[in-house]
């Protein structure tokens, strides 16, 4: 049985791209292929809004938000943390052998300019990590504010996850001085997990060019190697990178505009959904994300029974609380290829049965 997703990833596949991936595969040597990646590449750096070249992994964001570590920390790695996901990448920095230093913020409270400007100014660090938004508390930092402050220490290599926000609205990497801008395709590209992308400043690469134990699989050098021949270090996921040609043309057809007042719209549309309900937001309503609603149980709601009715009698799910918020909170995306019909038919099932589960909370 399919469901429909409007979980925080990976979301809703359309038929157009499963349709897309059953292109017959090529060699990834071949002038078929690199013609496949000199398309998708200069596009993919409009929506990051640089002109870095932008890398394509066959790998999680994970692998290549490690590999960023591996590429660009001599020093020291400061990781910033205000949710599961940025709070993991200061262990991954440890398990990386990286002296590494942790910034915690409370969870759905977004990462603080001036905290992260008093910790830099120790002069410790060489490289820092943010999580723009953190899906696990629905929190979006203001990555604005944050760039001002980086770019008070030209020494220090910004690493930036954009997973969860990347083209659902603009985050222009070379304005704000992103050193390492990464995302995933599972997000709000709508695309199967596999293929994660990261673009890469001068800056970064030539600290990667002194920093040893880089590795293989997600060296920098390596992926501006192949680049340059529109090629990837190894075999790459290709039947993905069909799927992605596939979605930029859908994103350019659809207008980057177009597309950002879409995700706004329906999130706002859920958002007030939520609160006519009596939920309240997680985070603080200004830091609240575009791309999916954290809202805070106030009902107590028994939200793992209200799950299953609503997956064994309309075939859609959303998530419930993540790790330490289990309970506490519940998560509704909208991003993708969500559309304020496809939304309203979602509250409108979870308004046909959620006063049987209204203070029922274990």
């Amino acid at each position: 049985m399919a469901y429909k997703l409007f979980i925080p990833g990976p979301v809703q596949v359309s038929d157009r791209t499963y349709k897309a991936m059953a292109e017959p595969i090529v060699g990834h040597r071949s002038k078929d292929f690199t013609a496949i990646v000199e398309y998708v590449e200069p596009k993919l750096r409009e929506l990051f809004y640089t002109k870095d070249p932008v890398y394509l992994s066959t790998s999680s964001s994970w692998g290549v938000m490690e590999g960023a570590i591996r590429n660009v920390c001599e020093k020291g790695v400061l990781n910033c943390g205000n949710g599961s996901f940025s709070d993991k990448w200061y262990d991954v920095s440890k398990r990386c052998g990286k002296n590494a230093g942790f910034l915690s913020f409370e969870w759905g409270k977004p990462v603080d300019p001036e905290a992260l400007d008093k910790e830099l100014s120790t002069g410790k660090y060489d490289s820092v990590t943010i999580i723009h938004n953190e899906t696990s508390t629905g929190t979006m930092s203001d990555i604005q504010a944050i760039s001002e402050v980086l770019k008070k220490y030209p020494d220090v290599i910004s690493i930036v996850d954009t997973v969860s926000s990347f083209s659902a609205l603009p985050i222009k990497k070379d304005e704000l001085g992103i050193d390492v801008m990464i995302t995933g395709c599972q997000k709000a590209l709508a695309i199967p997990p596999g293929l994660s992308f990261v673009s890469v400043s001068k800056r970064a690469l030539d600290r990667a060019s002194k920093v040893e134990g880089r590795g293989y699989y997600f060296d920098f050098l390596e992926f501006e190697k192949n680049m340059q021949k529109f090629q990837t270090p190894s075999t790459p996921v290709i039947s993905l990178i069909y799927a992605l040609k596939s979605k930029i043309d859908e994103i350019f057809e659809e207008g980057l505009e177009n597309r950002y007042a879409r995700h706004a719209a329906t999130n706002k549309q859920v958002r007030e959904w939520g609160f006519e309900k009596g939920f309240k937001l997680f985070p603080e309503e200004k830091y609240g994300s575009v791309t999916l609603n954290c809202f805070d149980n106030t009902l107590k709601v028994d939200v793992p029974a209200l799950l299953k009715d609503l997956k064994d009698n309309y075939n859609m799910v959303f998530n419930g609380g993540y790790g330490k918020l289990k309970g506490k909170t519940f998560r509704i995306s909208n991003m993708g290829d969500e559309t304020p019909e496809t939304m309203k038919e979602l509250t409108d099932n979870i308004d046909a049965i959620l006063p049987k589960y209204i203070g029922k909370m274990a």
